[in-house]
């Protein structure tokens, strides 16, 4: 078992813990490279589909390419697709600099949208090289209402950026990082190391033959609310 392989496994068990002992939980899609593999390692741990929902809290401002890209897979992938939009930019903070207003703008997108919906965790690829204060912040994080988190509250987190280029490229080809993911011949086929836990925590998955999929950073934020 290699390096990527022992985060795989990690990952598919982080997942289905989660979707064995949370309520209601949902994946957040930013359509990027993290949480593409994100989708794909879910889909990994049920036996090819997701068995909660996927939501894309929506800037308004991603490529058209983009668009189609989240249109097609959510169909293809047979995702139980949420958007939900940020509000108009017009209501954040004036005051704030144009990149912190933009972040707070998807921030406040993000606490309207877990209002809406009651979610008591999200799963979100962010990794700790992205920014400093995340470096604290690991695989499971609780949350109160207003998405405060403890900095002393944070078990490890394992992934890098690099690890997850190059899993997706193990899973899915060279070409998976820089465009639409696609099946490659070669890649790593589906299995799960954690076979005895796939009864149990499996609910709704339906089985499916083998098929090929990525592994990304994990985190599950436990609240009723998130501030990143």
């Amino acid at each position: 078992m290699d390096r990527l392989d022992e985060l795989e496994a990690q990952s598919v068990f982080i997942l289905r813990e989660a979707f064995a002992r949370l309520k209601r939980v949902c994946l957040l899609w930013s359509l990027g490279k993290d949480s593409n593999a994100m989708i794909w390692l879910a889909r990994k741990a049920f036996f090819g589909r997701v068995p909660f929902p996927v939501m894309h809290v929506d800037s308004g401002k991603k490529f058209p390419e983009m668009y189609a890209f989240r249109e097609r897979y959510a169909q293809e992938w047979q995702l139980d697709l949420l958007v939900e939009p940020c509000p108009p930019i017009e209501v954040v903070d004036p005051t704030l600099p144009p990149a912190a207003r933009s972040a707070a703008r998807k921030t406040e997108g993000l606490k309207l949208a877990l209002g809406k919906h009651g979610f008591d965790g999200l799963i979100a690829g962010i990794r700790r090289d992205e920014e400093a204060t995340r470096a604290k912040e690991r695989v499971f994080s609780p949350r109160g209402a207003e998405g405060i988190w403890d900095v002393r509250d944070q078990p490890p987190e394992f992934w890098n950026p690099g690890l997850t280029c190059a899993y997706i490229r193990s899973c899915i080809g060279p070409s998976a990082t820089s465009g639409p993911i696609r099946s490659a011949s070669g890649s790593r086929s589906f299995r799960s190391t954690f076979p005895a836990m796939a009864s149990a925590t499996a609910r709704s998955a339906t089985p499916t033959s083998r098929f090929r999929s990525p592994r990304m950073p994990v985190r599950l934020t436990k609240s009723s609310s998130n501030s990143t």
